[in-house]
Formats: C-alpha cells, structure tokens, sequence
C-alpha cells in the first residue's frame, strides 16, 4: 500500500531512503531536492505533447496518450527503482503537485514489490516549506570585514572549531564580486540555491548561533530569500579589519593564476565604477602581469562600496576585530571569544 507524507515526514525518511523526482528532465534540470533521482515519467517533449492534449481535448484523452507514452517504460522505471535500495527495497517518489505522475509511478512500485510513499502537494509544497523557513527567527551572527579578509577561509576555521556555518557564495558558486564567477563552476538556478540552501538550513540547530558571510542580496545571479536577508541584515556583525597590503597579498594569490582573459573582462565590466583612468591603469597592470597593482587599484573601489553598505546597519551592532595577518584560524578563534562574551 502506497503511504503519503508530509514535507517533514518525507524529508525525515529521505535521510536515509532514496527520493526519486517523476517530473521531466527540464523540470528536473531547473530545480530539485537536493539528493533526488531523475527518473521522469514522461521527457520534455512528451510533457508538453501530454499538457496540450490536455487543454485541447480533456483529461481522459490526456491520459491515454501519457500510457501510450509510459507504456513501454514500465519495466524500465521498475529495475531503475529497485537498484536505488536493492536491500531494503524502499523508496519515496514526487512529482510536481502529488498527483497522477507520482500516484501512478508510486502504484507500479508498490505493485513490484517496492515499499513506497509520495509526498502530499509534490514539489509544490516542498518549495513552500523552503520558502517559509527562512522566515523562522535564528541566531545569526554575520562574519563581515572588506574584500580580501578571507571570510571564507575564516568561515572554513569556525565550522572546524565547532560552530554551526552556512557558506552562501559555495551554495551560489560565486564569490559576489565582478570577478567572483571566476574559477567557479556554473550557478545553479536561483530556485535550486534556495533548496540547497534549505537543505543546510534546516538541519541547524535553532538553540545555537549561526554565522553567515555579510553579503549583498544578490550573490551573482542567485538572490539570498528575502526573509533569511531581513534576518541578516539586523544582525550582530563581527567584521574582521585586516590591513589592505595584507588583503592585497591574499587576492594575488586567489587570482593570478587563473585564466588572465577573464580578469580584463571582469575589470572592464565595472568600468564606470572604477572610472575611465583606474581601469586604464588597472588594464595596463594587468598586460604586464602586475596583479599586486591591479588588487591594489580596485580594493579602492570595493572597499568604499563595502563601507557604504555597512554604514546602512545599526552601528550599535557592528564590533570591529582587528587582525594584523592573514591566519583565519586566530581570526575564527578571536570570533568566538567576541561571541561568547556578548552571549554572557
């Protein structure tokens, strides 16, 4: 017999059962439980041959073009299901709105000999979940400090000393600035980012603080939910004061190496920021291999920028820690010293 599930329930169980996702590959593509398995009831083409027929002759017609469709799969999606938990032969199925592709798909197993449950309301009612999460009230503290600080690196030092950390820009696959896609992989769609972001999210443990990099909304072209960004924007921010000579140091050895085109086309993207005669300077640096020169021109610029935005906080809640090295593991450790003494 086929059980359905909450949200919670069928995430509780997809901890340790597979998720297999029936929507389409596009579907799939753009957006999906972190975790899931791809194995689509129907492919793009016939989705969207099914949806027409739909609208065009009703649902009875609909559904016997999909079995003409699905027909010849059947033995397929069987063997594909059981390779996913041949020992306990248990498995959760989804579809968009816990309907006819799940129902049926869930009935074929279950008629195989499978153990499975569906999620009631599908995907849908996943994405609400995720999206009503991060209006949930957490204890977040906000790592800031200027271009160059090596946040991530400290945020790196203070998961490993025990405290609960949510890297944003490796959920997003960019580092926020113009030249922050480089060396990156591809970012996912801005949907997907907030299910990984989900994933991370609710695992944490409410009683205990949260850090999180002090970023703008937008990570390049994924966007920080907007409740989660209210929630950080009214934080307690510890921002880490390191030396520009220092930070200089640290970008020349993130970028130097990294394929030179894509620097010159990141510097001319902010051109107008810059202003005519730093990019000409920061683009003669650059054909000569002078990245220390270039770092040094465009922190100018990014470092106004990040003051700017930081004067728009309480300045009440922003506690200035000021490190002369780059040592993100003493930097990490003066951090929770600062909040452990403002939790007391």
């Amino acid at each position: 017999m086929v059980r359905q599930l909450s949200v919670d329930d069928f995430l509780a169980k997809a901890r340790t059962l597979p998720v297999i996702d029936v929507r389409s590959p596009g579907e799939f593509v753009h957006a999906h439980i972190p975790g899931a398995v791809s194995i689509p009831l129907f492919d793009n083409d016939e989705r969207a041959q099914v949806g027409t027929k739909y609208k065009q002759a009703g649902k009875d017609a609909a559904v016997l073009l999909g079995l003409d469709f699905v027909g010849p799969k059947l033995s397929g999606f069987v063997k594909q299901a059981k390779k996913l938990n041949a020992r306990q032969k248990e498995v959760l199925v989804h579809c968009w709105r816990g309907g006819m592709r799940s129902g049926s798909f869930a009935w074929l197993l279950d008629t195989a000999g499978l153990t499975v449950s569906t999620l009631i309301g599908g995907y849908k009612a996943y994405r609400n979940a995720v999206l009503a999460s991060f209006a949930e009230p957490r204890n977040i503290l906000i790592l800031g400090g200027k271009t160059g600080s090596g946040k991530t690196d400290i945020l790196k030092e203070l998961a490993q000393q025990g405290e609960q950390v949510i890297d944003l820009e490796a959920l997003a696959n960019h580092k926020g600035s113009t030249y922050g896609a480089i060396g990156q992989l591809a970012q996912p769609s801005n949907e997907q980012f907030e299910n990984d972001l989900f994933a991370q999210w609710r695992h944490l443990d409410v009683n205990r603080r949260i850090w999180l990099e002090d970023e703008s909304r937008s990570i390049g072209s994924c966007f920080i939910p907007l409740p989660l960004w209210q929630q950080m924007r009214t934080a307690p921010v510890a921002f880490v004061d390191l030396p520009k000579a220092v930070r200089v140091k640290r970008l020349v050895s993130e970028y130097a190496g990294i394929d030179h085109q894509l620097l010159v086309e990141a510097t001319e993207r902010i051109r107008k920021r810059l202003g005519g005669k730093i990019t000409k300077d920061a683009l003669d640096a650059l054909a000569h291999r002078d990245y220390v020169t270039v770092a040094d021109l465009t922190l100018d610029y990014y470092d106004k920028a990040y003051l700017h935005g930081l004067s728009q906080r309480n300045g009440s809640h922003t506690h200035a820690i000021a490190m002369q090295e780059d040592c993100p593991s003493q930097t990490a450790q003066r951090l929770i010293d600062w909040a452990n003494e403002r939790s007391t």
